[in-house]
């Protein structure tokens, strides 16, 4: 399967930024980091956008549109 290498490094990027975001957010849940109130909902929230950009590349890389997103559905439902 060929892929364009801009989207390959969108892909990469998104993942990456997802991961470190999650990370961060594991320590606070799984290992007990304590975060003061608004410092964890700006973490929920930089998670959450994190995601919605990872998932953004990886429709692209694959040559989907958003709309045409098969998991969709069972993340909604």
């Amino acid at each position: 399967m060929r892929m364009d290498p801009q989207r390959q490094e969108e892909y990469r990027r998104a993942y990456q930024a997802w991961q470190e975001q999650l990370q961060a957010l594991h320590r606070v849940l799984l290992e007990g980091e304590t975060m003061e109130p608004p410092k964890l909902k700006g973490l929920l929230s930089r998670e959450a956008r994190a995601k919605e950009r990872y998932d953004q590349a990886r429709l692209a890389l694959l040559g989907l549109r958003e709309d045409s997103d098969p998991f969709a559905e069972v993340a909604e439902g």
